[in-house]
């Protein structure tokens, strides 16, 4: 169950309305404003509350998605590539976000750096096809990821801040 936070962060999400996906040519032009309206609050929300953590641009059709996201651990950003593509059954099926940079270095990812989102995540996604999109998997799916996995990494040394490696 999410905390009280998670919730009204959740909560001020637009939901989507177009149930369509990349094969559904017209309507899935509709749900990509859909999805960029969410994201773009989404990104609002979370500059507002001083929380901003990523950054996403897509192709021209909305099917590849790629970016950054980032990290502040005792007060230390670790910033990390992100990339998805858009499944063909989409929104059924929820994307599979990659960081490329940690694979290997984790049990709860799959190779090529897909995090692992099967167990928590994706019963979510599927009691809310339609109306959850990307803002909706950074929210529940990638952020909450980052938050238990990158301290865990760090503390184990698996990964170390850029400037302590440069010295």
């Amino acid at each position: 169950m999410a905390d009280e936070a998670t919730r009204r962060v959740v909560s001020e999400i637009p939901v989507l309305k177009t149930n369509a996906g990349p094969r559904d040519r017209e309507l899935w032009v509709q749900r990509l404003k859909e999805e960029y309206q969410s994201l773009i609050r989404y990104v609002e929300n979370n500059k507002n509350a001083d929380n901003d953590w990523f950054r996403l641009e897509s192709n021209k059709e909305g099917t590849r998605w790629f970016g950054k996201c980032w990290y502040i651990h005792d007060l230390l950003k670790y910033e990390f590539d992100i990339e998805f593509d858009i499944p063909i059954t989409y929104p059924t099926t929820a994307p599979e976000i990659a960081v490329p940079e940690l694979d290997g270095k984790t049990a709860k990812m799959y190779r090529g750096g897909k995090i692992c989102l099967t167990d928590h995540f994706k019963p979510l996604w599927a009691r809310n096809v339609p109306k959850f999109g990307l803002a909706h998997l950074m929210a529940l799916g990638l952020g909450p990821w980052l938050a238990v996995e990158i301290p865990d990494l760090i503390q184990k040394g698996a990964i170390q801040h850029k400037e302590k490696c440069s010295q």
